[in-house]
């Protein structure tokens, strides 16, 4: 057996290897990957059968979202160039172009005035934030509402590795502290303590993966104010009975919490509030 075991784990290192050469996924957490592999190995035989199954779940989980050929340099000059001008409106400009390029963030666009503003009307001072598989959504951070003296660390979360570069190199030119990195959080949740969290649209993405992903996520959060978002739609557009669907599956996990929860029907997207 510890032959057997060796020569399994050799093989899910070659599936993970074979899956991060291909140019929509080479910048994916190879710990993600390397989970993926290991449940597809045991379902298929043949490589090409399991490559192709590990491609189809992290294009579930992720690759639908983001489409694998983002330009981050050319991000990163642009919004350069309008934190340069000291210009809070450009700077919102460029913001929501970039996060125009992200399906998630690209359906929040239509409520973005007053999306955080509603959200954040009862959390008070706050000093820290974490986004948890944050997509482009650090990019918000022009809309939060802040007291201007009160400095501001932003943590943030992902699976791709130049998604998370192009963030540390951008919480600079947005005015605040911030930290991005790689992580997969099915099997590592953020241990962090902060004032508020945000899950936004994800755990319906995690369960893709392991059904069990959501309620362990949900309970390793350690924050004052945790925020969690579901889709009201497909991103084909097709949303009957997804948003009822979600609540009560989202009901069902923080039923034995000792959270408080407030609901937020937004057009684009259902946001629940928790507190303790």
């Amino acid at each position: 057996m510890p032959k057997e075991h060796e020569r399994q784990a050799d093989q899910i290192e070659h599936l993970v290897a074979e899956v991060l050469a291909s140019s929509k996924y080479r910048d994916t957490s190879p710990a993600l990957v390397r989970t993926i592999a290991s449940q597809e190995i045991v379902k298929r035989r043949g490589t090409k059968d399991i490559i192709k199954a590990i491609k189809n779940k992290l294009h579930q989980v992720s690759g639908a979202y983001l489409p694998g050929n983002e330009d981050y340099q050319q991000w990163h000059t642009q919004l350069a160039e309008a934190a340069s001008l000291n210009d809070s409106e450009h700077l919102k400009q460029t913001c929501r172009a970039i996060m125009n390029s992200h399906a998630s963030t690209r359906e929040r666009l239509p409520v973005l005035e007053s999306f955080y503003s509603t959200l954040f009307a009862e959390v008070g001072p706050y000093q820290s934030i974490l986004d948890v598989a944050c997509g482009l959504n650090p990019l918000c951070i022009p809309w939060l509402p802040r007291v201007p003296s009160v400095p501001l660390t932003y943590y943030a979360c992902d699976i791709h590795e130049r998604l998370s570069d192009f963030l540390n190199n951008s919480f600079p030119l947005l005015g605040i502290q911030g930290t991005a990195w790689t992580q997969d959080v099915i099997q590592q949740p953020p241990e962090i303590e902060v004032d508020i969290a945000f899950i936004f649209k994800t755990l319906p993405c995690l369960e893709q993966v392991d059904k069990q992903a959501s309620q362990r996520l949900l309970r390793a959060i350690r924050a004052r104010h945790l925020f969690v978002s579901f889709p009201v739609a497909s991103l084909g557009g097709r949303g009957k009975g997804m948003s009822a669907n979600y609540e009560a599956h989202f009901q069902q996990l923080v039923a034995d919490s000792p959270w408080r929860i407030q609901r937020y029907p937004f057009a684009t997207e259902l946001v629940f509030h928790l507190t303790h």
